[in-house]
């Protein structure tokens, strides 16, 4: 059997107007990650990263880390969703991006805020309620796309490590434990910065072996779940 390893990047930088690239603790959680790679004796074979910044540095730090020189390989099919058009689809005003911070802060815990929205805004993606440039159906099918390919391009007893998001672990894994999209709106909400999932390709096709293992960063203070 080979198998594929699914990691969501480090924690990305929310509140700032660039969201796509890592914060500070984003960047230990990746180190960090990378070491515990090492200490479990992980050589990939194939290395993958979605295109977004996110996903590119946490493979740069995670590698690095590791001792690893590997050349990565990327694949859009592994790109988060774009969640400020689904933002934006919930709640227009947000367009301005100053009407979104202001009402947060007035809740007085905007992170809590925000997440509560977002939420929302999703459930009407996944519903299908709204005009999207690309609907759940179609990003759950190219993410189900994606992990086919790696684990394609792997042979018997070989090893890939993916650097994506939450969102498209979250719809390989529950395509893989239900074969239907179900799980998605329950798995994603939990994912944990630089958590790893496990999926072994053999004769039966892709299985889940382990979903969301944050492991690493037991007993520190780099745990995140935003």
């Amino acid at each position: 059997m080979s198998v594929v390893y699914l990691v969501r990047h480090g924690q990305a930088s929310f509140g700032r107007s660039d969201y796509d690239r890592l914060s500070p603790l984003g960047e230990q959680q990746s180190a960090r990650l990378g070491t515990a790679l090492a200490e479990r004796g992980v050589k990939p074979d194939l290395v993958v990263s979605g295109a977004m910044n996110r996903h590119l540095r946490t493979a740069e730090l995670a590698l690095d880390a590791a001792g690893l020189s590997a050349r990565v390989e990327t694949d859009a099919g592994f790109n988060e969703f774009d969640h400020d058009q689904i933002v934006l689809a919930h709640k227009p005003a947000y367009k301005h991006r100053a009407v979104m911070l202001a009402d947060l802060a007035r809740t007085r815990q905007p992170a809590r805020a925000f997440q509560e929205m977002f939420e929302q805004a999703t459930r009407r993606w996944v519903a299908g309620d709204g005009t999207y440039a690309e609907s759940f159906a179609t990003f759950c099918e190219r993410a189900d796309a994606a992990v086919r390919r790696t684990a394609e391009g792997v042979g018997k007893g070989q090893t890939a490590l993916v650097f994506t998001s939450a969102g498209p672990i979250a719809a390989v894994v529950s395509r893989l434990l239900t074969g239907t999209d179900d799980l998605w709106l329950k798995l994603n909400p939990v994912a944990v910065n630089t958590a790893v999932t496990k999926i072994v390709s053999g004769r039966r096709g892709l299985t889940v072996v382990s979903v969301n293992d944050h492991s690493h960063l037991e007993g520190t203070d780099l745990l995140s779940y935003r």
